[in-house]
């Protein structure tokens, strides 16, 4: 008798796979590797450990007739998704084959969770991130406990600077600082204290309040010159500054006027 044990989920454009286990899955039922997460009770397995479980079932890229199995089986380049569907994620190790199914197909569990990915994400400092999910709530997430029960994250905790560098996961399945440093999106949902905000409110704010440096030389009645010196003698604090572009806090420009 078959049984749905996971469900593989492949993102072709970043190359990136994201395993989705059941809501109570079982650990002795479910595959190795996979299964060390069921009995954690962790419902995604991230992008790294959900590939190495890809790269386990596929011919590895240093085979040294590679070059010959790809030409044989159509393919120009290695590619990993390409061979597991050449296999259907098929193992002399186990009984254990991929079947394909589209989105709508999902069980109502997995497509459930795709109304809680995350939209967006900001880091507020001091350990704190704030999440934007997709079905509306926002929460800020304070992870300084999270990061001591966790040890891996330890480096978190003594870079600001590194922790200000979070990132949204492929598909929103979590918040990420590199592949082994990464929380699902689920557990940021639970962890978080909901703020009454939206996205909407936010991409508001920065539409209307959040300007350029020409934009402020023009309020300002000055040149471009003017708002850089402003900035260097720290009259004005850019949002964000590059080479090639400044953005302020149209607040802080108009309080220029009233000096």
């Amino acid at each position: 008798m078959q049984k749905d044990l996971a469900w593989l989920l492949y993102y072709e454009t970043e190359k990136r796979f994201y395993i989705e286990l059941p809501d109570q899955a079982d650990e002795w039922e479910t595959p190795l590797i996979l299964s060390s997460f069921a009995k954690k009770g962790e419902k995604t397995v991230n992008s790294y450990w959900s590939r190495v479980w890809v790269q386990q079932r596929i011919v590895p890229p240093d085979r040294q007739n590679i070059g010959q199995i790809l030409k044989d089986n159509g393919l120009k380049e290695y590619d990993e998704y390409e061979l597991l569907l050449l296999s259907m994620g098929r193992c002399a190790q186990d009984d254990y084959r991929l079947f394909p199914v589209k989105e709508q197909e999902l069980p109502p569990q997995i497509q459930g969770r795709f109304a809680k990915r995350i939209e967006d994400v900001i880091s507020l400092g001091h350990n704190t991130l704030l999440v934007f999910f997709r079905d509306g709530m926002v929460r800020t997430c304070d992870l300084t406990a999270w990061f001591h029960e966790h040890d891996r994250f330890s480096v978190l905790l003594k870079r600001s600077d590194l922790f200000d560098c979070v990132c949204m996961e492929t598909g929103g399945h979590g918040v990420a600082w590199d592949e082994n440093l990464s929380i699902p999106d689920y557990i940021l949902y639970q962890y978080g204290e909901r703020v009454p905000l939206r996205m909407e409110d936010f991409r508001a704010f920065a539409a209307q309040r959040i300007i350029n440096a020409s934009e402020a030389a023009q309020i300002l009645d000055c040149s471009r010159q003017n708002i850089n010196d402003l900035i260097k003698r720290g009259k004005l604090h850019p949002v964000k500054a590059t080479p090639r572009s400044t953005l302020l806090l149209k607040s802080e420009v108009l309080k220029r006027n009233w000096q």
